[in-house]
């Protein structure tokens, strides 16, 4: 069979009385569910992403591609919740809005005609529901007034007292109220708040559980038994539910009543498959059973199993989905699957498994950088990834809704740098193009005008650069024969051109240095020339300029003190460089602390206290990070936000170390929040989290790093 449909009780939520939806207080779970042969998946951001066989669109990233990685569903739709059918897609938004995509032969999308969709397209009828689920060509949601389905209803399926299909939401006869719902391949099933089960549809394989097999029914039946149950799941041909012990019980594939599951297991979750089920234990540990031709149940063999037999891999698993004829699951952030792969159900290419396998999931990062309010990562594939503050469009999704978790920048581009700034964001392309989106009010996108624009578009002049840096307002880059370049606001020479004069494109900075880094920082800038002297210009009213004064320069003046640096880094009144040998200078404004020197503000370069030998560094607003040979993180300055990452907010003049031990490759600091990337390509982040900078999907702020999940 390849229809299959999978639905867990959301137990715990609470629903209005409208029969709205969770709402935005109810913290968004991550999840992933299966169906024929498609796979997606669901962040804790709210962020979509699917792949697999994707035939009829059912992938919702426009196109009808299949894909063996995971692909963005396109819309940049904060999803709740999630459910995969045969070869359609459902998700409802945090207001219980419904969604779906793909397939549309039996009406199954609930859009009121037959057509395919390629993208998510809203649910007719304005329903709030509080879950979803989905069959081979039928799909029901829930409201606190009823049950609605809509789709194919050829088996009465749809529970309207007769067989005619629906492209709408229609309600369930009988008026009953439920709190759990499932939908099989022509049947489907439901529990009331009291743990009632009902079925209705097909029943020539006893799915309704009624005892009266194969008479199928139109409008709901009650289940035999008087079992109480908590979960109910649907597969192909069958229904398992489990009762408030944990003890699971299945029935139809020729069982027409309840019966217990062997083992005596106690399960937490469970899930079917088009013809097996597996569930996990409150500890996670993961049992499958039934059909097992192409590895489903990851045993590590294809041999069917009437009893339940243990998951390979010791993994422990706190969502598990069935789809056609592959099963996966979430452990810990990583997603693992396992059976049939002839579509890249899997995530990864392009053999079966016979036990679980990760997904390949989004590439790891290569690059970041973090903005004032926002973060943005490129990925090993050259794809640009944002979340936060969007007001301005500075994530380049195309839209200026904010994300709390990783979204897609738009358009097709290969990215080998970005630079997240102040309310923009720039990047150069693989063939060294620029490009830029987010605020224009300040002409920081180098377009020739003041335009915001919320995607990314190319930045005017022809130039090619090696690298680019968003600062505060204003931007800068390199290009392939060294020289700099910056447009944007020039309130205190910032652009370098010796005038205070607005660039909206690339100016080039006076004096005929060639450079091997440049940095735009708040209204200051700062760069490294090839030789490795440091060179400043812009505003200097608290010495960050590091040339012995407080004066302001409209032309790159030298640092004082003539050391040879080997890179650096500006925050919004301080700069700070490293020696070869790892020691850290610093200047500028010190007032909390971020000149690591333990001294007040200083025009010249100051050694930062401790003694630690530093790889790299990177500058927020008012405090100071750095990654040690070692790859210990430390950071140093304010705290208030808890940008530090020591578990306090606590601030502090010398250098402290980042909790977790965690041991990072790259670092990146930004107005009052820091972001790191381990060497398996991992991202953390700390500090303030009021715009979703964290991409960790929730609000306030972290005092420690926390993963950033993809």
């Amino acid at each position: 069979m390849r229809s299959v449909a999978v639905i867990l009780l959301l137990a715990g939520l609470t629903f209005c009385s409208d029969g709205s939806g969770p709402g935005p207080s109810v913290t968004i779970q991550p999840t992933i569910t299966a169906g024929s042969g498609h796979t997606c998946r669901l962040t804790s951001a709210g962020i979509a992403s699917c792949w697999g066989g994707n035939d009829a669109g059912q992938l919702g990233n426009g196109s009808t591609t299949s894909s063996a990685i995971p692909v963005p569903v396109s819309g940049n739709i904060e999803f709740h919740s999630l459910v995969a059918g045969a070869f359609f897609t459902c998700g409802l938004d945090r207001d219980g809005a419904a969604y779906c995509w793909g397939n549309n032969y039996y009406g199954e999308l609930g859009v009121g005609d037959t057509m395919t969709r390629k993208t998510p397209t809203p649910v007719s009828g304005g329903h709030r529901f509080s879950s979803l689920t989905v069959g081979l060509g039928q799909a029901c949601g829930l409201t606190s007034s009823g049950a609605y389905c809509w789709g194919s209803n050829r088996s009465g399926q749809l529970g309207t007292g007769d067989t005619v299909s629906s492209p709408v939401p229609i309600p369930v006869s009988g008026g009953l109220v439920f709190t759990a719902i499932a939908a099989g391949e022509n049947h489907t099933c439901a529990a009331t708040s009291g743990g009632a089960a009902y079925c209705w549809g097909l029943n020539g394989f006893g799915q309704l559980g009624n005892g009266n097999a194969p008479q199928p029914s139109m409008v709901p039946v009650a289940v035999s038994g008087g079992l109480s149950f908590t979960t109910i799941v649907a597969g192909s041909d069958h229904t398992c539910a489990l009762v408030a012990s944990g003890a699971a019980y299945c029935w139809g594939s020729s069982v027409n009543v309840p019966r217990p599951v062997s083992g005596s297991i106690q399960f937490a979750i469970l899930t079917a498959g088009s013809g097996h089920t597996c569930g996990a234990t409150s500890s996670g540990a993961a049992h499958c059973w039934g059909a097992n031709t192409t590895g489903q149940l990851g045993n590590g063999n294809t041999a069917g199993q009437s009893a339940p037999s243990v998951v390979s891999g010791n993994l422990n698993f706190q969502v598990l989905a069935g789809g056609g004829a592959h099963t996966c699951g979430l452990s810990g952030p990583a997603a693992f699957c396992w059976g049939s792969n002839n579509l890249g159900q899997l995530g990864h290419a392009p053999e079966r498994s016979l036990s679980p396998s990760v997904v390949t999931d989004v590439a790891p990062a290569s690059a970041l950088s973090a903005g004032g309010a926002h973060t943005c990562e490129l990925r090993s594939t050259g794809a640009a990834w944002c979340w936060g503050s969007n007001v301005f469009g500075e994530l380049g999704t195309g839209s200026t809704r904010g994300s709390a978790g990783p979204s897609a920048v738009a358009g097709t581009n290969t990215f080998k740098g970005i630079s997240a700034g102040g309310l923009q964001t720039c990047a150069v392309t693989t063939t060294s193009a620029a490009y830029c989106w987010g605020s224009g009010s300040w002409g920081a996108l180098g377009r020739g005008n003041f335009q915001s624009d919320s995607a990314p578009g190319p930045v005017f002049g022809g130039l090619t650069f090696d690298s680019i840096s968003a600062g505060t307002l204003h931007v800068c880059g390199l290009t392939a024969s060294a020289q700099a370049y910056c447009w944007g606001p020039n309130l205190d020479g910032e652009i370098g051109d010796s005038s205070t004069s607005m660039r909206n494109t690339p100016t080039p900075v006076a004096g005929g240095l060639t450079f091997k880094q440049v940095v735009a920082g708040s209204f200051m800038t700062c760069g490294l020339s090839t030789a490795g002297a440091a060179y400043c210009w812009g505003t200097n009213g608290s010495g960050q300029l590091g040339d012995s004064s407080t004066t302001r320069r409209l032309a790159p003046s030298p640092v004082a003190g003539a050391h040879t640096f080997t890179l650096l880094d500006v925050g919004a009144s301080h700069a700070c460089a490293l020696l070869g040998s790892g020691t850290a200078y610093c200047w500028g404004f010190n007032l909390y602390g971020q000149l690591g020197s333990g001294s007040t503000n200083s025009s010249v370069p100051v050694a930062v206290a401790g003694g630690l030998s530093f790889a790299s560094l990177s500058l927020g607003a008012v405090f100071t990070c750095g990654i040690t040979t070692a790859g210990a993180a430390y950071c140093w300055g304010d705290n208030t936000e808890g940008q530090l990452g020591n578990g306090s907010t606590t601030s502090s003049p010398v250098p402290v170390a980042v909790s977790g031990g965690l041991s990072f490759t790259k670092i990146d600091a930004a107005d009052s929040h820091a972001c790191g990337v381990t060497a398996a390509g991992v991202v953390y982040c700390w500090g303030n989290d009021f715009y979703g900078q964290l991409g960790r999907g929730v609000f306030g702020y972290s005092m420690t790093p926390v993963l950033v999940p993809e």
